[in-house]
């Protein structure tokens, strides 16, 4: 690995480039889906390959390759090279980085059970387990147990003199039931997140998650819902999230907002700009005095927990929203050097050795505050109650969103009444924000993780998670 590690740098410094990095990464991957009873999906992948970057001229240049020879590797380093210097001939400014230490290190993501030595056959037998209950009813039409589980092996060297090795580890899975009669289908879904639940982290989080024991309860929601009461729409309501919603609140209306190539133009074709510009920071109200959404890199089982990102800058943490006020963004060397930023949080990653690193969201928590659930509902005098995301649409700026839950209940002078399908709100961002009055405490807050989030052109797919607590906001809209 050092040899052709050298044979890129080596290169990219013969080329008088001012600046060159190579990432070679091998990845190992296992998806396995069962579906009604019967495997669905069932792949284990390995993938080698590696990416240069190239600043040359002011400009950067990118190039990727899998053939494992010092030779290959001196051509794709040359390429990216070439790339940079025609780039350079439309350029509308310079490539600067914001200075950053150059770390040797090693960093492997801590785990107890290694999930490639846990055998297919052990892992169907839970997941057969979970699809045969789930099916006991005549109105489930649809069932869906899946696992997934990654091993990353990332090697960084730069010509600033970086030389970092990490290893890291994604585990999860989750279930979903579909029921349906003549006029309705309801879903349900296990654990918290519409995604499942994943996490950095071992095997040990399967056994963790005790889906077996959960599987009648959703099922069993999944027909109910198909007689509940339709939930309120055009109307005003205080609404209570559960961590499965608030987790893609905080996603899409916190976390895209904050990335700063957004709010620097970079990210606007494809997936939107952002209300938060650079004029509002360190003053500008985004949520109540109670809202702290803080990103952090560093924290245990994060899908962006990492020791260091794809510049090789290490794993920090910090706020994006301190005390309702907005004070910080998602920042890479580039963005910080451009806005005046002393310094990168480490947020520029790539979803392989064939992507070019681009601004990607953090960890990002909504700080727990104080009280129970069971404070909060009783607190409540007429509300709803939403749970796991559905739907969502949010619009480029990041400011008016609507977004749809798996199940409701009606909050009738403190108590928890019927259950409501069909549950939606929606909102401006900063008005929502302003809106919560009440976060639980430590003792209701979890960490869900988001497995799917597309960004750029072409699209690139990351993981990061988010942690909540349950939440109230006054007077939102109902209905979609």
């Amino acid at each position: 690995m050092k040899e052709l590690l050298s044979a890129a740098l080596n290169t990219v410094e013969i080329k008088n480039a001012s600046y060159g990095d190579i990432r070679l990464i091998e990845t190992k991957s296992e998806i396995i889906v069962v579906k009604d009873g019967k495997i669905g999906t069932l792949i284990q992948e390995d993938t080698i390959g590696y990416g240069i970057r190239v600043i040359k001229n002011g400009a950067w240049g990118f190039a990727s390759g899998n053939e494992m020879t010092e030779e290959a590797v001196k051509k794709t380093a040359a390429l990216a090279t070439t790339i940079a210097e025609a780039s350079s001939l439309a350029k509308k400014r310079e490539v600067k980085l914001s200075a950053e230490p150059a770390y040797q290190d090693k960093w492997t993501t801590p785990i107890l059970i290694d999930p490639f030595k846990v055998s297919i056959n052990e892992k169907l037998g839970i997941m057969y387990d979970i699809d045969s209950i789930c099916r006991k009813s005549k109105d489930i039409r649809q069932t869906r147990v899946f696992m997934k589980f990654i091993r990353e092996n990332k090697h960084f060297a730069s010509t600033e003199g970086a030389a970092i090795e990490q290893t890291i580890y994604i585990s999860g899975g989750g279930f979903s039931v579909t029921a349906s009669n003549a006029d309705d289908i309801q879903m349900r879904s296990y654990p918290l997140s519409f995604d499942g639940l994943h996490r950095t982290m071992g095997y040990e989080i399967i056994p963790a998650m005790d889906m077996v024991s959960h599987a009648e309860r959703v099922r069993e929601e999944a027909v109910a819902l198909l007689s509940a009461k339709e939930c309120p729409v055009d109307v005003k309501k205080d609404v209570i999230l559960m961590p499965g919603q608030l987790v893609l609140q905080i996603h899409e209306s916190a976390g895209h907002a904050s990335e700063l190539d957004r709010v620097l133009g970079y990210e606007a074709d494809f997936a939107g700009t952002s209300f938060l510009t650079l004029d509002k920071m360190n003053h500008f109200q985004y949520g109540s005095p109670i809202v702290n959404l803080v990103a952090d890199s560093t924290i245990p089982t994060g899908l962006a927990t990492q020791g260091y990102d794809d510049d090789g800058v290490k794993a920090q943490r910090w706020h994006i929203v301190q005390d309702g006020i907005f004070k910080g963004y998602m920042v890479n060397r580039e963005t910080a050097a451009e806005t005046g930023i002393p310094h990168s949080f480490g947020c520029n990653r790539s979803e392989g050795y064939s992507s070019i690193p681009i601004t990607r969201i953090s960890n990002l928590s909504l700080m727990p505050h104080q009280g129970t659930l069971e404070e909060l509902v009783a607190d409540t005098q007429d509300g709803i109650l939403m749970d796991t995301n559905r739907s969502w649409s949010i619009d480029q700026k990041r400011l008016n969103f609507q977004f749809g839950c798996e199940i409701g209940w009606e909050i009738k002078k403190g108590k928890k009444k019927k259950m409501l399908k069909n549950p939606y709100y929606k909102g401006i961002t900063p008005e929502f924000w302003n809106s919560c009055d009440f976060i639980c405490g430590t003792d209701d807050w979890e960490l869900l993780g988001v497995m799917n989030c597309g960004k750029g052109q072409p699209t690139q797919t990351i993981q990061m998670s988010h942690g909540c607590s349950p939440a109230r906001f006054r007077q939102v809209v109902l209905g979609p």
